[in-house]
């Protein structure tokens, strides 16, 4: 395993309030990329966190998973804030970065959008420019919003927060156009900055010269970015890189393929799946929430599952 993704200095007590968003900025000034695991609910955020620094609520995967709808614009605020809450709950000492797609309104919905999230104890989020209709950054189709006003929107955002790191997305389709933007959101007080669907890693490291905040990337299998190594990105001066679905896109791949062994086989494959227990043992729950009983009523077997 790549070293990088075992850099994991997350907070000793939970993440809560601004507590949330210091600690992500702290982990971003130490000059190592930051790899976020993008997750669709409380039990991908449980597997990933063991594996990674931070996790990524993404609204592709909240769209598939929840609705099973594709993410052009069905998602609202409320969704992601429940979403976010439960992840926080199950994962406290884990760096969240929360998609809010354009904000899921005009600027009174977004900066309330904020304030929400950031009350839940999100670390971080991730606006975009987009005009509605709203879509995946990596599909056909997309329009954004003028420079100007999307950076009046991205300024009532910041100012609904507090320490909250506040991600400025950029879906331009022109890549001199984003570059632009990206300078200009970085101007309006963006904490970080992302140029979507970004093809070339020399415009990357263009972002990276021209402006003054950190960087991130978002990799998505069968996207428009190719799929570049993090050391690639470490050395081209990313500051975030994000694996927006590769939660949800496993689970369909290994779903898939466990149900067609069932139907071929007419039983349970023992092949290409975990057991009860495997999966009990990495759920969320309280201390000896398990135990069986002893003999005076106190915790006695400390072995979970059971019928």
């Amino acid at each position: 395993m790549d070293p990088l993704f075992r850099f994991r200095q997350v907070s000793s007590s939970p993440l809560f309030g601004t507590a949330a968003g210091e600690a992500f900025r702290e982990r971003i000034r130490t000059g190592k990329i930051l790899a976020l695991c993008g997750i669709h609910d409380a039990f991908s955020a449980l597997v990933a966190a063991k594996r990674f620094e931070g996790v990524f609520c993404s609204g592709f995967g909240f769209a598939a998973s929840q609705y099973g709808l594709p993410d052009i614009g069905y998602v609202g605020w409320r969704d992601i804030q429940d979403l976010a809450g439960r992840v926080r709950h199950v994962v406290p000492d884990t760096h969240l970065l929360v998609d809010v797609d354009d904000g899921f309104g005009e600027e009174v919905i977004s900066a309330n959008t904020i304030s929400q999230l950031e009350a839940a104890g999100v670390s971080a989020v991730m606006i975009e420019d987009q005009k509605r209709p709203r879509r995946c950054g990596h599909f056909e189709g997309k329009q954004v919003l003028p420079r100007g006003r999307f950076a009046k929107k991205l300024k009532s955002a910041l100012a609904a927060r507090r320490s909250l790191f506040v991600i400025a997305r950029t879906d331009a389709t022109d890549m001199e156009d984003g570059l632009k933007r990206a300078v200009r959101y970085v101007e309006a007080g963006a904490d970080g900055v992302m140029v979507e669907a970004v093809h070339d890693l020399e415009i990357v490291r263009r972002v990276v010269d021209r402006t003054d905040a950190p960087v991130m990337v978002n990799q998505i299998q069968g996207g428009k970015s190719p799929n570049w190594t993090v050391q690639e990105l470490q050395d081209a001066g990313v500051s975030i890189v994000m694996y927006s679905t590769p939660c949800l896109f496993a689970a369909q791949y290994g779903m898939e393929k466990y149900l067609d062994a069932l139907v071929e086989t007419g039983a349970l494959p023992d092949e290409g799946t975990t057991t009860m227990n495997e999966c009990v043992d990495i759920l969320y729950s309280p201390p000896d929430y398990y135990a069986a009983p002893g003999p005076s009523g106190g915790a006695g077997n400390q072995r979970r599952g059971g019928g």
